[in-house]
């Protein structure tokens, strides 16, 4: 049977992370870089654990300000070590827990800087190694950061985004351009099919903070099973 992951981010502040992960397959937990600490970081892990979702690692720049969506320049080593410590600490506290840590998906600025900079990637890459190489990678389907990735040896999950609009070249959108994010709730499953249908890639992301996030996902999780799509992740070694 054909399989699609969902994912949808957690620990960033908002009161629906429970209902989304009645309906994922993979979440993706902020670090403390853009949002969440040990205390939300505990309790994401928890939900995970008894959801059966698989847990992810969401560090970003360390930029609470602009919630991590404010591209910035940083030393390549500065980049390296805060990959390092914000996925390190997750993987720490999931281990103390019982818990084991599946994949990595940046978040934010770090994401799409790293997809169109190869030096950067390879910054980025370099601090998940330095944690763990059969980590999975999160990343778009083609791109510096799904390149970097390969080339350090991870295994990478191919993402599309449901609830974010692209551009003809196949990025996203810029958030600050009228209509980037969709809330709409038969547009972004419309959009999310169509990405399974006309892409190659492994899971489809709703953003956590998203206002009918957890609508979308309800009626994008029925659509899925419908057509006889399998909702499940991808499994690290």
């Amino acid at each position: 049977m054909r399989s699609i992951d969902l994912n949808a981010d957690l620990g960033e502040g908002g009161s629906e992370d429970e209902a989304l992960l009645g309906l994922v397959s993979s979440a993706n937990v902020a670090c403390g870089g853009h949002a969440g600490d040990e205390q939300t970081m505990r309790r994401a892990i928890e939900l995970t654990l008894a959801a059966g979702v698989a847990l992810g690692a969401h560090p970003s720049y360390e930029d609470r300000e602009h919630f991590g969506r404010r591209a910035l320049v940083l030393p390549l080593n500065q980049v390296t070590d805060l990959v390092r410590r914000q996925v390190g600490e997750l993987a720490g506290l999931a281990e103390e827990l019982g818990a084991r840590l599946n994949h990595v998906k940046p978040h934010g600025s770090l994401y799409n800087q790293a997809d169109r900079d190869g030096p950067l990637a390879a910054a980025v890459v370099d601090g998940i190694v330095s944690i763990s190489p059969e980590l999975i990678l999160y990343a778009p389907p083609e791109g510096k950061l799904a390149a970097a990735a390969r080339a350090a040896g991870l295994t990478v999950c191919a993402e599309g985004f449901a609830d974010r609009r692209y551009l003809e070249d196949g990025s996203l959108m810029p958030r600050a351009e009228p209509g980037a994010v969709i809330s709409n709730v038969e547009e972004a499953v419309a959009q999310a099919l169509a990405i399974i249908s006309n892409r190659n890639v492994d899971t489809l992301c709703v953003h956590g903070d998203g206002a009918t996030a957890v609508a979308i996902l309800k009626a994008l999780r029925d659509r899925c099973e419908s057509a006889g799509l399998a909702i499940r992740h991808q499994p690290r070694n």
